[in-house]
């Protein structure tokens, strides 16, 4: 597993790194296919957002950003973990999650 230091300081920035970096790994166009996201939260309380490539026949590539730890854990489609990026500079979930 690799780990990656890139510089993302807006949530528009971190959700095309997720796309990018998804589909780079298993050789898909960039913006071809649907990704969702959701809002994780612990007591009420936004703590990081889950990613989902939802690649050709149904399969789904994914990506959870953490921010008790500013990091994105990169998952295949048997949920094996292939990549921890760790970020230098946290982008603001408050602003997303009001």
């Amino acid at each position: 597993m690799h780990t990656r230091f890139p510089q993302i300081s807006n949530l528009s920035d971190l959700r095309t790194y997720v796309n990018e970096t998804l589909c780079d790994r298993y050789e898909l166009q960039t913006d071809a296919f649907e990704m969702t996201e959701r809002i994780l939260r612990r007591a009420g309380r936004p703590c990081g957002v889950y990613f989902c490539l939802h690649g050709p026949r149904a399969v789904k590539f994914t990506a959870i950003w953490e921010t008790d730890h500013n990091r994105i854990l990169f998952y295949d489609s048997t949920g094996e973990r292939f990549l921890k990026t760790q970020l230098s500079d946290a982008p603001s979930l408050e602003r997303a999650a009001a």
